[in-house]
C-alpha cells in the first residue's frame, strides 16, 4: 500500500465520520423538538368534559367563568377556592352566542350549567372577580374538587368587543 491510497482511505474515514456524527446530532435536535412540543401540548377540558368523567391525567388544564359569590380566600393559609361554571371551547360557539364577555356573563347566570369547584393555593389575583374567564392547570380530586397548580385570569370587560381576528379560523 503507497501513500497515496493510505491518505485516501484516511480522507475517506474522516468524511465518514462527519456524516456519522451529523446523522446522530440531526436525531438529538429532532427528538429535543419533538419532546417539547409534546410536553407543553395540551387540551383545554370544558367543565363539562370533565366533570361528565371524560379526564383522567394528573395534569389537566380546564377553563370556565368564576361565580363570584362563590370566592373564598384565608390569607393566612393563602388558600383560595371558587367555583367556575362551564363555558363552550368552540370559538365559532362562543361568536354565534355573542362573543366572550356575552357567553361568561350567561354562563356565570345560567344554574343549569356543569361548575366544577376548585381549589388553589397562593396569591389571590386581582382578576378574580365575578364573570372572569378562569383557566386552571392542575388535577381531579377523588372528591370532585379541582387542585389548580396553575391559575389564569381574564377579565370579561376586555372581550366586549368579541374574540380577535386573529383567533378566528
Amino acid at each position: 500500500m503507497n501513500a497515496n491510497e493510505t491518505n485516501t482511505k484516511n480522507t475517506g474515514l474522516k468524511f465518514n465520520k462527519f456524516i456519522i456524527g451529523g446523522l446522530v446530532l440531526a436525531v438529538a435536535v429532532v427528538l429535543l423538538v419533538v419532546t417539547s412540543i409534546k410536553g407543553s401540548a395540551q387540551y383545554y377540558y370544558t367543565v363539562k368534559e370533565l366533570t361528565s368523567g371524560g379526564a383522567r391525567q394528573s395534569s389537566l388544564r380546564v377553563s370556565g367563568v368564576v361565580l363570584g359569590d362563590t370566592i373564598q380566600y384565608d390569607p393566612t393559609t393563602f388558600k383560595l377556592t371558587f367555583t367556575i361554571a362551564d363555558i363552550p371551547g368552540d370559538t365559532k360557539e362562543i361568536e354565534a352566542a355573542g362573543g366572550l364577555a356575552q357567553v361568561l356573563h350567561d354562563a356565570a347566570l345560567n344554574p343549569n350549567a356543569a361548575r366544577l369547584e376548585v381549589v388553589y393555593k397562593g396569591e389571590r389575583p386581582d382578576l378574580l372577580t365575578n364573570e372572569a374567564q378562569a383557566i386552571v392547570t392542575g388535577s381531579l380530586g377523588d372528591d370532585g374538587r379541582f387542585y389548580a397548580d396553575e391559575l389564569l385570569l381574564k377579565c370579561p370587560s376586555r372581550y366586549e368587543d368579541g374574540v380577535p381576528q386573529q383567533v378566528q379560523q
